[in-house]
């Protein structure tokens, strides 16, 4: 295509350039105040899956960070101050106006996340976060905003944005069968993670609606994808409509800031040619042609991309694809895809306490209640995202099989007991606030939206029903809960 890229096309890269960069600004801004919040409670020294005991076991060399030869909350504090502030410098501007503190400050982002990932264990083993390392990672080589951009880094974020959507729309034909017959937005509204304000309208909508709504998108994972690489207005056609299908997720869920990146790599596809029609305002600027050590730096970079993309490409073509799996240690070109299978019906683990020091049949049990996942019948659905609650997120994963599978909820349940103000600070209720319960115990409860007229007589936007005991009563004083305690090196007193 070299022979039909002028000039003039290069340089309308800039709009690209400054949307990417101002919009990952922002997201990387909302990651490091994630993990200003909540790193500590959930993986800091005293955490429920503390990092000293995970670089005890774990090699360096299979999941490089910063923090391993200084894994203290201090540091996980510092870490994400330096990571706010760099943030803020990318936001501002102020990081674009020279390419060598463009390439610092980006470089410092990716390796200062990428810490925090490596060490997060399940608490950070989501495919966003992988996206977004990926996406700084090329944001390095964007250059200055007074340089000419290069085509190499921007096409790899069309590359990304490829791999996310087709990667998705591959996933579902081969997932669940409901993608098939398009009746998974049926479920999927009530299942999700985290509904929002919107979840249970559009899960009450016409059939004609679901339906329709597989289809987009179908549409916009399978077919739009490839416009991303054809020439203008096609690639920037390609991008709204993908903007448009991101948005219509973001209205009716909270899925972190999967659907926020998504849409922010789609502004790759939008150059000075597509904006050519509204003159003046993307009027592109004065730039300088770049050092020649920058192209042939692009060069290189493609080059690794597309080494690291064999194993990429023959996963999508795969009869068994697996989704969300980077193949390296440092994050970068993985296969991503969501939601190959939907869950029906739904369930959610409900932590209780009590101060009662003898449990009878007349015991009366209060209920810890959560920011994002559903609890109290009556509590409305608040929007979360583009913050990620990554506790709630791993609540309903547990929900899905035994406390067994997941062994940082011993460990919260133990600092419930023990009141630890820093994990009830991650709750949006604690029902004990004068001192902590004597005895913690978890139920399991299917929940269902409520109809439309049980909404108008009760006021309540779910139903539940009791399934079974999720994890039995215990105290601090139970034996055998000690015991297991200690054996995860997590009881220090």
């Amino acid at each position: 295509m070299g022979a039909l890229v002028t000039t003039e096309d290069v340089r309308g890269l800039w709009v690209a350039r400054l949307l990417l960069e101002r919009g990952l600004g922002i997201i990387c801004l909302i990651a490091f105040l994630v993990a200003l919040n909540q790193f500590r409670p959930l993986l800091g020294e005293r955490g429920l899956l503390p990092v000293p005991n995970f670089v005890r076991q774990v090699p360096f060399r299979e999941s490089p960070s910063l923090f391993y030869s200084f894994p203290k909350d201090i540091a996980f504090t510092a870490g994400a101050w330096v990571g706010i502030l760099l943030s803020l410098l990318v936001i501002s501007g102020v990081s674009a106006r020279y390419t060598w503190l463009s390439v610092t400050t980006w470089t410092l982002i990716y390796l200062i996340y990428l810490s925090f990932v490596n060490v997060g264990q399940t608490f950070y083993a989501f495919g966003w976060e992988s996206i977004l390392l990926e996406a700084c990672f090329f944001a390095i080589f964007l250059g200055g905003s007074r340089v000419t951009p290069q085509q190499i880094p921007i096409w790899l974020f069309r590359w990304l944005l490829f791999r996310i959507m087709f990667g998705a729309g591959l996933i579902k034909l081969r997932g669940d069968e409901c993608w098939r017959n398009l009746t998974c937005l049926k479920y999927y509204y009530e299942t999700q993670p985290m509904p929002n304000p919107l979840s249970w309208f559009a899960h009450w909508g016409p059939e004609w609606f679901g339906k329709g709504g597989v289809l987009f998108n179908h549409f916009a994972e399978l077919i739009v994808p490839f416009s991303y690489f054809l020439p203008q207005p096609i690639a920037g056609i390609g991008g709204i409509i993908t903007i448009l299908f991101q948005f219509s997720i973001i209205t009716t869920g909270n899925l972190s800031w999967l659907n926020w990146l998504t849409l922010i790599l789609a502004f790759s596809t939008l150059d000075g040619r597509f904006f050519a029609g509204f003159g003046s305002f993307f009027r592109t600027p004065e730039m300088h042609p770049p050092h020649p050590v920058i192209g042939f730096t692009n060069l290189a970079l493609a080059l690794l991309v597309g080494v690291l993309s064999v194993p990429v490409v023959i996963n999508m073509l795969s009869a068994r694809q697996v989704m969300n799996t980077t193949f390296n240690s440092l994050h970068l070109v993985g296969t991503y895809g969501a939601f190959g299978s939907i869950t029906r019906p739904r369930y959610d683990v409900i932590v209780e306490g009590t101060d009662d020091k003898v449990l009878t049949s007349n015991t009366r049990w209060r209920e810890y209640q959560f920011k994002g996942k559903p609890g109290d019948v009556r509590y409305y659905p608040h929007q979360i995202a583009p913050y990620h609650l990554r506790l709630d997120w791993l609540m309903w994963f547990a929900a899905m099989s035994s406390y067994q599978d997941y062994p940082w909820f011993v460990n919260f349940v133990a600092k419930l007991l023990e009141g630890d103000t820093q994990v009830i600070g991650l709750l949006r209720e604690n029902p004990f606030p004068k001192g902590p319960p004597h005895y913690v115990r978890a139920q399991l409860y299917e929940y269902h939206f409520t109809s439309p007229e049980e909404r108008r007589k009760t006021g309540a936007w779910w139903k539940r029903t009791f399934t079974a005991p999720y994890f039995p009563a215990v105290s601090l004083d139970h034996p055998g809960f000690r015991k297991v305690l200690k054996s995860q090196g997590w009881l220090d007193h």
